[in-house]
């Protein structure tokens, strides 16, 4: 399979080690590795400080997550002249749901992905070959994770929803376990590819610390946040309240939002005490804040006295709302693991299973830290009545974090029936519920030279 990864090696200059990421084009049979010159100032990774340096890459482990999801949900729109300034066509085309040939060959969210996976095998394969060692088992444990992470990511993306009636045959993810990018790739299951995501996690939930010394790190924390992510993606509840509370056990802090100060231009901190684990997404073309205008319908969503829509946005010239509340303090969208979202999930979870009070608990522990002092505790009549204000909760908080499109999936399963609809030059574009264009397709380059399945369009 021919596939964009990366070959690492040490630059050694003095008694600093730099590392070299390489991108490489992999073909099922290729005969060796890149070529690389022999030099003394060159070292192959031999002791655990140097695999924790590869997973330390922060260009290539945290701030490269996929947006593609993000770019075609629908918490946004370009008005057509934004539209039309794009440079890519590609860019365009996604927008509009198109079906074929969304991707640039090489460098894109696909490679990007598929990156951080083989720097995670990169890291499992050479753990093996070391004598035990104080450290080893935490860097096994953000291996791991790292993996999984990277495997949701393209599984929320380029497969259909988990659907138990399904999964056992929809079209899933190559679950790139090895380092040895001679092996060939093929498409598992959605049901082996959740099977994998779930045994990655739970492997590295006993093997990681409650706390890593930098959020960059996966901890045992964002394992159990990332579980619960997970299964909530499966319409899992159980399990995802479950995870959920585990993770909040281990950190359960919300930022108080009255406490912020709405005058900077990205006004909640990176690094916040809610973050159990930072990565992000680049703001791709269509979703940067200077083009992307969020739906004036979700913005005017939030009522008065609801901080978010102070601290969440910035007003443009023209009176439509940019967004501007990212955990990243940046133009980068946070798509990490934080408490915020734990909380949610675990009302979800709660409602689902008929907990009405504990749904509501969680609901407006959070709530009353988004609000200024008018907030007023919400109440239900039924745990459906409950659920609905969490999901209605879940997209105004949780909006341009990557978890969206997946989430449009999943509840579009649960009968949601949201049909997205965008205009463009006086032309509607609509995407069904359960359309297949929820799986977005591979790249045509990976295709041609794997010879994997195209998602059906």
């Amino acid at each position: 399979m021919k596939i964009k990864m990366i070959k690492y090696v040490f630059l050694k200059t003095g008694t600093a080690a730099v590392l070299v990421f390489t991108a490489l084009s992999l073909l099922t049979g290729c005969k060796k590795y890149l070529d690389v010159k022999t030099n003394q100032s060159y070292a192959v990774p031999a002791k655990v400080s140097d695999f924790q340096a590869l997973l330390d890459y922060y260009p290539t482990m945290n701030t490269n997550d996929p947006g593609s999801g993000e770019v075609s949900a629908g918490d946004y729109y370009l008005d057509s002249t934004i539209y039309n300034g794009l440079s890519s066509q590609k860019d365009k085309d996604m927008y509009t749901w198109q079906k074929y040939n969304l991707y640039d060959p090489g460098y894109n969210d696909w490679s990007n992905a598929y990156n951080v996976v083989y720097v995670a095998n990169e890291v499992l394969d050479g753990l093996q070959k070391l004598p035990a060692a104080d450290g080893l088992e935490n860097v096994r444990g953000q291996a791991l994770v790292f993996r999984a992470k990277a495997f949701l990511q393209i599984a929320a993306i380029w497969s259909l929803a988990y659907d138990n009636t399904s999964a056992s045959t929809d079209l899933g993810i190559p679950l790139r376990l090895s380092s040895d990018f001679n092996l060939p790739s093929v498409r598992s299951s959605v049901a082996e590819t959740y099977r994998r995501i779930l045994a990655d996690l739970k492997q590295a939930v006993p093997l990681l610390p409650v706390k890593q010394l930098t959020a960059d790190r996966p901890s045992r924390a964002a394992a159990y946040g990332l579980l619960a992510r997970t299964c909530l993606f499966m319409r899992d509840y159980p399990n995802a309240g479950r995870y959920a509370d585990s993770c909040l056990q281990l950190n359960n802090h919300l930022l108080d939002f009255k406490t912020l100060d709405p005058a900077p231009t990205y006004p909640i901190p990176r690094f916040n005490a809610e973050i159990d684990f930072e990565t992000d997404i680049p703001p791709l073309s269509p979703i940067g804040n200077r083009r992307a205008k969020i739906d004036p319908l979700l913005y005017q969503s939030y009522a008065d006295g609801d901080l978010r829509k102070i601290l969440f946005f910035r007003k443009n010239a023209d009176g439509t709302h940019a967004f501007r509340g990212s955990y990243e303090a940046s133009s980068l969208l946070f798509s990490g693991i934080a408490t915020d979202e734990m909380y949610l999930a675990r009302a979800e979870a709660m409602a689902r299973q008929g907990n009405t009070a504990a749904a509501l608990a969680d609901l407006n522990t959070l709530l009353k830290t988004r609000w200024d002092d008018t907030f007023q505790p919400l109440s239900a009549a039924s745990a459906h009545d409950a659920l609905k204000l969490v999901l209605t909760e879940r997209r105004k908080e949780l909006l341009m974090r990557g978890l969206r499109w997946m989430d449009l999936k999943r509840l579009n399963k649960e009968g949601a029936a949201i049909t997205l609809t965008r205009m463009v030059n006086g032309r509607v574009y609509t995407l069904p519920p359960n359309d297949l264009r929820y799986a977005l397709p591979l790249p045509d380059d990976i295709i041609a030279l794997s010879g994997m399945p195209q998602n059906p369009r």
